[in-house]
């Protein structure tokens, strides 16, 4: 088998680019916060109508190639590399990490609190809207963000043969001559900043909210080393599970953080208010699907609340900007699988996923809430998340084991996204990845290495949300290489297929 080698040029471009940053970001964070917040608030409130019009597109686009004559096609030779449970598994826990963990709590009560529709907060119909826009977020519209670019990405490296994991190789249909040139390679270089910068999204969320339980376990008070702490735990196990490959590390730790996060689920389904959570759902979700359409498409322009863009807006560009790993990381994955596969799993089980936790997690929250037995809503505003999340665990039974297993389920979710973003990291700076080949170790660990000390000094010095930040800016051009992604798997199709009516 031929070695896999290093591509010199994305690789410190990369590294150059990411610590000059990062430097440049904390030292002059006083002064970067306003400028890139108003670089948010142009994307949320200008381009709106843009990201709206792009995610609906997505999905009506991405059902019709499922259910086209296209979807048969089969990605590579073979039986699948991966089983069902174990490719669902990766996929989703890649995608959503602790952030579902963490949204699934806070999102419900946010929203009873800061309602859409100009809705009196804390109203009954206030109440009736909070799970059902968490449920529109993490469903099938994020999902399609996130299946798009895995379909071209998967299409270019199965199907045309394209031995490279690189967004700029998925974009050769459409960038023709300049496919090797250095604005294939800057694109390349754009998408380890977004890969980073999701990641400093992910763990601004997950360390601080795993710190806050472990200090209640422990009844310390949250700080900086015990953060440190938690961010050098978690970079051992995902630095072992990156080491060991996708079959033996990846794979297994994912495997069993899908058995985990189903444990607390359930536990949490059964010892709270079960029959609340399932009406309260089932009432959400019936408003949510008669409601899809324009909640997709809500700009509130004339009252200009600022809701569809502070939430919905904001997290269709968070999850874009992320998307490109994902689609890296889960067409890897996807040997064997037709694109009708491909498409109805990531949507579905991806979904559901997501509707599972918000059911069990948002539905218990908001009863605390809504009975009066917590006033989480209060905790939120006054103390932040993390406190919040301390006050729904506390309220369980057995919270004296349940603390420490939510403490274990976080750290497993954190490193899983930790894992595949380093084997991605390394797999964007190889010249060739043959299918079924995998990055050196050594790449993968110096990957490792990168972002744990990101992390950590991040941490230190308070500069993750303005990586968060600059992560969700890089929006703008990642919205540019989804529509040259369309081109190129449109223009592809048509060669290779050249008999076939695209428009029936």
């Amino acid at each position: 088998m031929q070695k896999t080698k290093l591509d010199p040029f994305v690789f410190w471009t990369s590294i150059g680019f990411i610590l000059l940053a990062t430097v440049l970001l904390v030292v002059f964070r006083e002064s970067a916060e306003p400028v890139l917040d108003d670089v948010m608030t142009f994307i949320t409130f200008k381009m709106d109508w843009a990201f709206q019009f792009l995610t609906f597109g997505l999905f009506v686009f991405l059902i019709w190639l499922a259910f086209s004559k296209f979807g048969r096609i089969k990605l590579g030779e073979g039986k699948p590399e991966f089983s069902n449970f174990s490719w669902g598994a990766m996929l989703f826990t890649a995608g959503m990490g602790t952030s579902i963990m963490y949204w699934s709590m806070i999102e419900p009560i946010s929203y009873f609190s800061g309602p859409p529709f100009g809705i009196e907060p804390g109203t009954n119909e206030a109440a009736e809207w909070s799970l059902t826009y968490g449920l529109f977020h993490w469903g099938i519209s994020a999902w399609s963000l996130y299946a798009f670019p895995t379909v071209v990405i998967a299409y270019s490296y199965f199907v045309r043969k394209r031995p490279s994991l690189k967004i700029s190789t998925a974009l050769s249909g459409a960038l023709g001559k300049y496919a090797d040139g250095w604005v294939a390679k800057l694109i390349d270089v754009l998408v380890i900043w977004s890969l980073v910068g999701g990641l400093g999204t992910s763990l601004g969320l997950g360390v601080p909210m795993v710190s806050a339980v472990v200090g209640s376990i422990l009844s310390i008070e949250p700080s900086l080393g015990l953060d440190a702490v938690i961010v050098t735990l978690i970079t051992i196990i995902y630095s072992a599970s990156a080491y060991l490959g996708l079959q033996k590390g990846i794979r297994r730790l994912s495997n069993l953080n899908i058995y985990l996060a189903i444990a607390l689920a359930l536990f949490v389904f059964i010892a709270g208010p079960t029959s609340f959570i399932l009406t309260y759902f089932s009432n959400s979700f019936g408003m949510m699907l008669q409601n899809f359409t324009f909640m997709s498409f809500h700009t509130d322009p004339i009252s200009k609340g600022g809701f569809p863009q502070g939430w919905t807006v904001f997290y269709w560009a968070w999850f874009a900007a992320t998307a490109m790993f994902m689609g890296l990381f889960v067409a890897r994955i996807s040997k064997g699988r037709t694109l009708r596969e491909l498409i109805t799993h990531m949507l579905l089980w991806g979904s559901i996923g997501g509707w599972i936790y918000f059911m069990v997690f948002g539905g218990y929250s908001m009863n605390l809430q809504l009975q009066g037995i917590a006033d989480v809503a209060k905790t939120l505003s006054e103390q932040g998340g993390p406190a919040a999340v301390v006050e729904i665990l506390r309220s369980l039974p057995l919270d004296v084991l349940m603390l420490p297993f939510f403490v274990i389920v976080g750290v497993v979710f954190l490193s899983t996204s930790m894992d595949s973003a380093t084997y991605i990291l390394a797999a964007v700076a190889t010249k060739e990845l043959q299918p079924g080949e995998d990055p050196p170790r050594w790449h993968r660990m110096i990957w490792g290495a990168i972002l744990a000390i990101l992390s950590i000094s991040l941490l230190l010095v308070g500069g993750l949300r303005v990586i968060q930040t600059s992560a969700v800016v890089v929006a703008v051009p990642i919205f540019i290489i989804y529509i040259l992604l369309l081109v190129s798997l449109i223009r592809w199709l048509r060669e290779d297929f050249p008999n076939q009516n695209l428009h029936k």
